[in-house]
C-alpha cells in the first residue's frame, strides 16, 4: 500500500507500540525519521534506536522506554505539518508545547532540532510534530 505521509506512519507506529506494551517496534527507514528518532532519544522519549540495511530502504528499529508502572514515556504525539497543510513558524513565534513539558521537532536550515534549541539558535522552519 502507497502511503502518502510516512512520518505520520512513524509517529502512528510509536504511539501504538508504547499503548500495547511493545518493547521495541520496526519502522520503515529514512534519514528525516532517523533524524526525527535522533532527537527524540536526545530528549528520553525513547531508549535507543539502531538503523538496520537490507536491499530497499532499511529498517529503523526504535526501542521503546516506559515508566516505573508500564506507562510509555511518550503520553502523546501529534503530527503538526501535513503534506496537505504544511506549518512553519519563525523563532519568535515557536510556542511551547504544554508549558514546556513537551517538545515539538522543528525541521529548520540547521537540521531537525527541539522548539527550544530552534529559539536559541533564533532559527524557524517547519513544525513536524508535538511530542509529550
Amino acid at each position: 500500500m502507497a502511503t502518502s505521509d510516512p512520518i505520520a506512519d512513524m509517529l502512528t507506529i510509536i504511539r501504538n507500540g508504547g499503548k500495547a506494551g511493545l518493547s521495541k517496534v520496526d519502522i520503515p527507514g529514512s534519514k528525516i525519521k532517523l533524524e526525527m528518532v535522533r532527537v527524540l532519544k536526545e530528549q528520553g522519549y525513547i531508549k535507543d534506536y539502531k538503523f538496520l540495511e537490507n536491499e530497499t530502504q532499511g529498517v529503523l528499529r526504535v526501542a521503546l522506554k516506559y515508566v516505573s508502572e508500564g506507562e510509555p514515556t511518550i503520553f502523546g504525539i501529534q503530527r503538526v505539518s501535513k503534506p496537505s497543510c504544511r506549518v512553519y513558524a519563525k523563532s519568535k513565534n515557536i510556542k511551547p508545547v504544554l508549558n514546556g513539558l513537551g517538545i515539538s521537532i522543528i525541521s529548520t536550515s540547521k537540521g531537525l532540532m527541539t522548539d527550544k534549541q530552534a529559539k536559541e539558535a533564533k532559527v524557524g522552519g517547519e513544525i513536524l510534530c508535538n511530542v509529550w
